[in-house]
């Protein structure tokens, strides 16, 4: 079985020790190594590979957020995963500026952890509940007070499209749209590539909020 490699990224020794812990029984899942700075890691990506970087915000002297927008120049196949006591609106929409694809607060449970590193390894993006509400609320206010219409979607999109755009809107995943639809998987990935492409949008995030946006979904 083919391990997705990791490597934890914390400048707290005990919080490194405890999700190697937490994962040290997964059996797709391999902690291949650690840092506890900007520097460190840089030494480590020059011997190691990874799949995934699970990273804090808090670091000395590089922040988590600068690393991973760095991350997302010199390294772009290298997935990075926020893991952070911060779960304030700017942090988490600075993270994904910066090209996170996930973000999980500290205290999240062990299987969140583990379904979160899978989604990220399998090309999709990772936002727990909480996050997501964070980044939800703050959209539907911005939505809310928004002076411009929104595009209609039909003159940019095929039904088909709009349809998958509801259902990655709606938290299925793609293979739960796949299954939903009678379609494989990669014709779900590549009609959200379109979708992306077309309206010119860089995360699933955007695809939430632009659905919000047009009252495909309902909020």
């Amino acid at each position: 079985m083919e391990k997705i490699k990791i490597i934890l990224v914390d400048d707290h020794q005990i919080v490194r020790d405890g999700i190697k812990a937490l994962l040290t029984d997964v059996e797709d899942i391999d902690v291949i190594s650690e840092a506890a700075s900007y520097n460190e890691l840089k030494e480590k990506l020059k011997l190691q590979n990874p799949d995934i970087i699970v990273m804090d915000i808090s670091l000395p002297e590089v922040s988590g957020l600068e690393i991973t927008k760095q991350l997302s120049e010199t390294h772009p196949n290298l997935k990075v995963m926020i893991l952070s006591m911060y779960t304030a609106e700017d942090y988490i929409f600075n993270a994904i500026k910066s090209g996170a694809k996930g973000y999980l607060p500290k205290n999240t449970t062990r299987k969140e952890i583990i379904d979160a590193i899978r989604a990220i390894y399998n090309n999709n993006e990772y936002y727990s509940e909480s996050i997501s509400s964070v980044i939800l609320k703050s959209y539907v206010q911005k939505a809310k007070t928004a002076d411009n219409q929104p595009e209609r979607m039909e003159d940019k999109l095929t039904i088909r499209e709009i349809e998958i755009l509801k259902h990655f809107a709606s938290g299925l995943s793609n293979q739960e749209i796949a299954d939903k639809l009678f379609i494989s998987i990669r014709t779900v990935e590549s009609h959200k590539n379109h979708i992306m492409q077309k309206l010119e949008l860089k995360s699933t995030v955007d695809l939430i909020k632009i659905a919000i946006k047009n009252n495909i979904v309902d909020i």
